[in-house]
């Protein structure tokens, strides 16, 4: 049997209803960790302080980034942020989350900078819808080696999103 990771989800709000949907129909491959939209986000101006919360609260015992990209999850701040926050390394904590783009919709393809970053460094992947719960797992422990294999290839800038881009 194929170990469940433990895979934070990073998506953008649009998308919850086709999120919760991907979250269903692959129930039982990773365990689902996240911020719920119905939640109250951090309330603080304060992006160093709403990234440690994220820490604390959503990403601590997460081994995987899941970024799944409809047509805007590029354009917000808060995916970067838990980007970001993912990718952080640290002498004496864990490692840093795995990470894996993946497609909600086929025409949707624009990754968000950070993701993007890490794609072309080789040390995340895009890849399609998965075809089955085979696919999806095989694409969530490729992400949980990297973060050992390949950490050296993270690129994750101190810069920072402060505001939700725009998108049409």
């Amino acid at each position: 049997m194929a170990v469940r990771h433990k895979c934070f989800i990073s998506y953008n709000s649009a998308d919850k209803s086709v999120v919760d949907d991907f979250c269903e129909k692959f129930e039982g491959t990773f365990i689902r960790r996240g911020i719920k939209m119905e939640e109250d986000i951090i309330n603080s101006d304060n992006t160093d302080y709403v990234m440690q919360r994220i820490r604390q609260l959503y990403l601590q015992d997460s081994t995987v980034t899941i970024v799944l990209i409809g047509k805007c999850t590029w354009a917000r701040k808060f995916v970067d942020w838990e980007v970001q926050s993912s990718l952080r390394q640290s002498k004496s904590g864990p490692a840093p989350n795995g990470l894996v783009a993946i497609q909600l919709y086929k025409t949707y393809k624009t990754l968000p900078n950070r993701v993007k970053l890490n794609h072309d460094s080789g040390y995340s992947k895009f890849y399609g819808y998965p075809s089955s719960t085979t696919s999806l797992n095989n694409m969530i422990d490729e992400a949980f080696d990297a973060r050992t294999e390949h950490a050296d290839l993270i690129e994750n800038p101190r810069d920072r999103y402060t505001y939700n881009r725009a998108c049409s």
